[in-house]
Formats: C-alpha cells, structure tokens, sequence
C-alpha cells in the first residue's frame, strides 16, 4: 500500500467496478449450475467471493469506503446464518485494520503539524501503526511527560475521498441494498456524507473526547482516555489497553459477552444524559473490554470485574437534555399497549406524515416485536432474534414491511436511529444477556411514570 488513493478517478474507477463484479459472478454463478453444482453451494460461494470483494475494495480504499463498510459491520447479523460467515470474517477486519499509511507521509504530516522537532515531543514512538480507520491511523507513543499515547494522523487528502466515495456508492446504493435485509442503504450514506466534515475536524472530536472524560472520570464501568494534545490532523490521547470488542465476539467467554453487552447499554443511554451527546460510531473495533480499576477480571466489592473502554469520538449526536423524552414516553405507552396515545404522539413527532392515515394497532403490532427487549427484566440478544426482525421489516409480502414504507424518520432522529439500531447489532454478534429495561429506567427521560420517576429522584437525594 503506498499511500492513501486519493486521485478521484482511482477511486470511482475501484468502487464502479464493485457492481461489475457482482454482475460477473452471477454468470459465473449460472455456469456452475449448468455444469452440476446445487443452487445452494454455488449461492454460498457466489456470497463468500461478493463479501471478500467487496470489503477489501472498502478496506484498501478507507475514507468514505470504509466508513461505509463499518457501518455495515454492525448489521452483519441480521444475514441468514449461512451466508454471514464470509461476511462476519471480512467485516471484523474493516472493524479493527486497514492498510497502513506509508512511515514517510506519517512523518511528513507530523512535521507539518507539530513542527520540524516534533520527534521532541515523544520519548518513543512506534512508526507501525497500532490500527488504522477510515480517516486516519493511530501510533502507539509515549509523550514527553511518560505518558503512553495513542496519535492519530489524518489521512492527506481524506476529505476529497471521503465525500468521493459516499457520492460513488450513493449511485449503485440499490445494488448494496440486498447485502443487508431490511435496511435501506441510501440514508446511511447520505448521512454519513452529511457528517463528513465534523469527522475530518479534530477540534470538535477532541471536545466530545475530553467531556467524556471529564464525565466518567471516576466512573467504575466507562473508562474514555484523556486528550493530551491536538492540532490539525493530529489528535493525541491517553492510551488504553484491553480487549477488542471484535475479540470479545469471536472468542470472548460468556461473562465477558454479557458484561461487554451491558456495559455497551449504559453508555449508550448514560452519555448523552450525563455530557449531552451520543457517541454515534458504535462498531466493535471503537471499544476495549478491560479489567476495573482492582486489576482482577473477577471484580472486587461485588462489581462485574470489567470496564468498557471507548474510543474514536470523531462522529456524535449533540442533544442538550440527553435524548428526546419522546423516545421513552412512546416506549413506556407501547409497552402499556397504549396505542391511541402512541400514534398519536408519532404523530405530533412527524413520524407519520399529515397525509398518512394508519391503523393505531396496526402501528402497535409494528413495534412491539422491535422493543421485545425492554420489556422483560434481562434479555438474550442472539443474531436468530435480529434475523427474525429483518425478515419481518425487510420481507415485501410481510404486513409490517408495509407498514414500515409508510412511516416517517424525521431528520432530528435519524441519528439516534441509527446508533441504537447499530448497538442492537453488536449485542446481537455478542449473544449478551443485558438487563436492558434496567438501563432504560436509569436513563431515558420519559420512559418511567412522572409519578415513579419523582419518587425515585426523592429517595436517590434522602439517601445522598
């Protein structure tokens, strides 16, 4: 790999190849079946060499490419059991690595940023790089004060291919559609270009950053490592070890997934409560599984033995008051099978439009399957459970993929859709047991009773 392809017509000319590829290997597909392979060998293997196309092109080119294809990842087990192998495998590597940025560009950006004596600011520093993304790749450092560091550097030319890339895919978004059933591609990408810019400033991500850790300073559960420095294309931090959470998946022990699970719950719901913003990239390779503040993976004081570290605040939601009350109030109405009040509170929200007219049941039925894990104390979530509701959103003969065309997301919620729907996902690829509803009391505005809720913010402060 010798640089970042940042010439436009490199770019367009791999990512315009994708659906010529996939043209070409359903005719070769159709060959095999002539000369005597089943259907359903030649389908797994057309699906194997699709996936492994398809995100070595997204991981080489990184930008908007990659960016896309790790949105994806957290969709993975919404696929049917038999096809998700080859994705899982390629997906996990988008995830965690990336072709690296040549040494010579890393030092060139480090001395255009930081000043021809920039090496002064370290006392080591690992030209290998320890993970590579999107937009920039990260070196394991220590800074001059003896700290361990994590630098990122930014990409040369990142932006022009990020906003390439999502414009190209944009164009062939209805060939990537049945990659993920029962999810429309076009408004992930064009969400992700609408974000392209706050991505490429370092500024804001070091803002979001630091008032995370700021806030879980001392928290037992979250750890979010300090800023130490930042500048244009530069972003230093604290490092942090630990486990991936793309690890934790493939090899993690039970305890580990459930703990990874909830843990990913609270922060979810807790920080934008708690610093009124939403981390909205939630892929595993953006979170560390690692032991409490003991050192002892089993605890200690009846804690769970593990912390979850967080990591690339480059992309988040900015809700001032945590998330929309609207969100717990219908969750709560729905649960209660309030379904008059609940249609209409959709309603008012604009997520059924004034010129639709729908059955309030109907709406209810739509929903109820989609919170099923708010509603019981502890709830496994397993890839069956998350194919099963894409099977049922995603099927066009189904009544709920009917009822779903109709409905609306406004743009105020689009975000937070997509973040929840993407934690949904990485719950599902742990097969954790979360106490979900747990999380939603503590949390979520709206979701509890006026009543209950007054009552409870009473005993917190008598017991303070």
């Amino acid at each position: 790999m010798s640089d970042l392809p940042r010439k436009a017509v490199t770019r367009t000319a791999k990512l315009a190849a994708l659906p010529l590829g996939f043209a070409g290997r359903a005719t070769w597909g159709i060959g095999k079946r002539i000369g005597g392979k089943s259907a359903e060998i030649v389908g797994r293997e057309l699906q194997q060499r699709t996936a492994e196309q398809l995100f070595k092109v997204l991981g080489e080119l990184k930008g908007g490419a990659m960016k896309f294809g790790q949105a994806l990842s957290v969709f993975e087990s919404a696929l049917p059991e038999e096809v998700a192998g080859p994705y899982r495998a390629a997906l996990t590597k988008l995830q965690e690595a990336a072709p690296p940025m040549p040494t010579r560009t890393v030092h060139t950006v480090l001395e255009k940023r930081l000043g021809e004596d920039w090496h002064d600011l370290f006392v080591e520093f690992e030209d290998k790089p320890s993970a590579a993304a999107s937009i920039g790749q990260v070196h394991r450092a220590v800074w001059h004060d003896g700290r361990e560091v994590a630098v990122k550097v930014q990409y040369p030319g990142a932006g022009e291919a990020l906003l390439s890339d999502l414009n190209q895919l944009s164009r062939f978004a209805r060939l990537l559609g049945p990659l993920i059933p029962g999810m429309d591609v076009k408004p992930l990408i064009a969400e992700l270009r609408d974000r392209v810019s706050e991505e490429l400033d370092y500024g804001l991500e070091a803002q979001a950053q630091q008032a995370h850790a700021e806030e879980f300073a001392d928290d037992p559960d979250v750890l979010v490592p300090a800023v130490v420095h930042q500048c244009e294309q530069v972003l230093v931090t604290e490092w942090i070890d630990g486990i991936p959470l793309s690890e934790v998946i493939t090899d993690g022990t039970q305890e580990q997934r459930d703990r990874a699970g909830q843990l990913l719950a609270r922060f979810l719901f807790s920080g934008p409560a708690r610093t009124g913003l939403l981390h909205a990239d939630p892929h595993p390779g953006n979170f560390r599984l690692l032991p409490d503040e003991s050192g002892d993976p089993h605890g200690k004081d009846g804690m769970d033995g593990w912390r979850l570290g967080v990591l690339d605040f480059g992309t988040v939601d900015r809700l001032l008051g945590g998330l929309p009350p609207t969100i717990g109030d219908s969750l709560r109405m729905t649960l209660d099978g309030e379904a008059e009040a609940v249609y209409e509170l959709l309603c008012e929200e604009g997520f059924v439009k004034e010129s639709i007219e729908l059955d309030p049941d109907a709406v209810l039925d739509y929903l109820l399957p989609i919170i099923e894990p708010a509603k019981v104390d502890e709830f496994t979530f397993t890839r069956g459970w998350m194919r099963s509701q894409a099977a049922r959103i995603g099927d066009p003969r189904s009544p709920a993929y009917q009822l779903g065309k109709q409905l609306n997301l406004p743009p105020a919620y689009l975000l937070i859709h997509r973040v929840t729907l993407s934690t949904i996902g990485v719950l599902c690829q742990l097969g954790a047991t979360v106490r979900l509803r747990e999380e939603l009391e503590e949390w979520l505005p709206g979701f509890m009773p006026e009543d209950e809720a007054a009552l409870e913010e009473g005993e917190s402060a008598a017991e303070a």
